[in-house]
């Protein structure tokens, strides 16, 4: 992927940073995620009574954010204003679905706000931490897996590629079950915790209570401030944004199993010999399984 497929924009960053900013500063960020083009022709004074507030809190926000200052953050919003107007799929970046929309608006609504979710994920991810998930993991004696809701999918998922290629992984989605398999943990093994949202109280218990055990933990989320992140060695975020009847469910799914696809390849490289010997041998256990037109091609 060259530099500019993996150029993260500003409205992903300042998403996956808005639970953890102030009320005003939030204000000040919402404003910029919506309205990016017309954010890049204002001034800090009309941006600050723009959001209600004052021109000190979008300088606090412009820190928090990552850039040095409105000056800087005004260039960055007029240069990626420019690569949407030359990209007329743009158009649908922050569409929301409404009542009145028809099956077709529907349709292209949910695919570009999937694709984007998939792509923007893939810009942003952090490679020198991936690195170090791919590493642990591969060298790992045992993984456990948590996550309740959506992200229990994701994890069940997780767990079948890894337990296909020989490894001992486990995906618990009942905290009882979660909290037992965690207290068992230790050094050498790890815990991934998957939440969207970073706050769901029974995956951060049990990501909590394997990292007490000497586990070395992975959180995967969304938001990259959030509280799962305080409690984890290792941390890969998503970048989805979700719309109306998709909260938590669709985009942020398909941005997670994403991340969870690029560790297994990682993982699969690393044991490359393993793990070719081992899907081979699955392969050949499930073949007899299948009609005998499509036997052939396995």
């Amino acid at each position: 992927m060259t530099d500019d497929a993996r150029q993260v924009s500003t409205a992903v960053k300042i998403r996956g940073l808005l639970p953890s900013l102030s009320r005003a500063e939030q204000r000040v960020g919402r404003i910029i995620i919506e309205e990016a083009a017309t954010a890049a022709q204002m001034t800090i004074t009309e941006l600050a009574k723009r959001a209600d507030t004052s021109e000190t809190t979008v300088i606090r926000f412009c820190r928090a954010i990552g850039v040095s200052g409105y000056p800087e953050l005004r260039l960055k919003l007029a240069a990626e204003a420019g690569r949407v107007q030359d990209d007329p799929a743009q158009e649908a970046i922050g569409s929301d679905i409404s009542r009145s929309d028809d099956l077709g608006q529907v349709v292209k609504t949910i695919a570009y706000a999937d694709a984007r979710a998939v792509e923007e994920t893939a810009a942003q991810l952090d490679l020198e931490a991936l690195g170090k998930v791919v590493t642990a993991i591969a060298a790992a004696r045992r993984i456990d897996i948590y996550g309740v809701g959506a992200s229990a999918f994701v994890a069940q998922d997780f767990q079948t590629k890894l337990h296909r290629i020989g490894l001992t992984a486990y995906a618990w989605s009942d905290l009882h079950l979660a909290l037992t398999s965690a207290a068992l943990l230790g050094e050498g093994d790890v815990a991934v915790g998957i939440s969207h949202t970073g706050t769901t109280v029974d995956t951060m218990e049990a990501f909590a209570e394997a990292g007490r055990r000497g586990a070395t933990t992975v959180a995967l989320t969304n938001f990259p401030k959030s509280p799962i992140t305080r409690v984890a060695d290792l941390v890969l975020t998503t970048a989805a944004r979700e719309t109306t009847f998709r909260s938590g469910a669709m985009a942020s799914r398909l941005a997670q199993l994403t991340v969870v696809d690029c560790v297994f390849v990682g993982v699969a490289q690393r044991t490359y010999d393993r793990t070719r010997t081992a899907l081979e041998s699955t392969r050949d256990a499930v073949r007899s399984r299948r009609t005998k037109a499509d036997r052939g091609r396995w």
